[in-house]
């Protein structure tokens, strides 16, 4: 799963590498991005836009907001079929910007950070959804694509989040690409020769 991440870089960084051209946001760099939080988003609406989401999906047709809780990522290999994702990875699909990402090793709880070793900016493949609160007030949400890790991340942990090449993260967040093989092919794990593990102390856990 991806429980924790980092977002620390410049925004200035961060709208040069996804093409931004809307803030429609506060951005608030952080080294232990927890679900439950708003986080940047990037989706396209004519063009790119960074937007706030809550990390943990309420679906739209939910009836109780709790359940974003439970569903800060999801399953590639079930999103196009689970009833709380299917909807969004068909019409509401996101980049989560992301300097890097923490995974725990379940014998000792030793905590690791993986993230690139250009020490660029990567963006993780999400899906979001508009949900209606009683009061008829729009809430944002999103969830993180998780899928089976690479060699690198497979020695901690037996999930990854997907994350993207810049060609991939434009397919991903065009809301006229609707070719269903077309999209789960690009989520699969990143290559482990480009990116970097560290052990790191951490205050919690997830």
């Amino acid at each position: 799963m991806c429980g924790r991440f980092i977002l620390l870089t410049d925004l200035s960084v961060i709208v040069e590498s996804f093409g931004i051209r809307e803030i429609a946001c506060e951005y608030r760099p952080d080294d232990n991005i927890s679900p439950g939080r708003r986080i940047a988003a990037i989706i396209h609406d004519e063009a790119n836009r960074l937007v706030s989401c809550r990390w943990g999906l309420i679906p739209s047709w939910a009836k109780d907001p709790s359940i974003g809780k439970k569903l800060f990522n999801a399953r590639a290999e079930t999103l196009a079929e689970k009833p709380s994702f299917r909807d969004a990875f068909q019409k509401r699909r996101c980049l989560i910007p992301a300097d890097g990402f923490y995974e725990w090793q379940k014998q000792g709880k030793q905590a690791f950070r993986f993230s690139m070793k250009s020490g660029r900016p990567f963006g993780m493949a999400g899906i979001y959804e508009t949900w209606m609160s009683p009061e008829m007030e729009p809430v944002d949400t999103c969830a993180i694509i998780t899928t089976e890790p690479n060699a690198l991340i497979g020695s901690i942990h037996d999930r990854m989040p997907v994350i993207m090449t810049k060609d991939g993260g434009a397919a991903w967040i065009d809301p006229a690409h609707r070719d269903r093989e077309g999209l789960l092919s690009l989520l699969k794990p990143y290559p482990a020769e480009e990116m970097v593990m560290s052990a790191v102390i951490m205050k919690t856990s997830p």
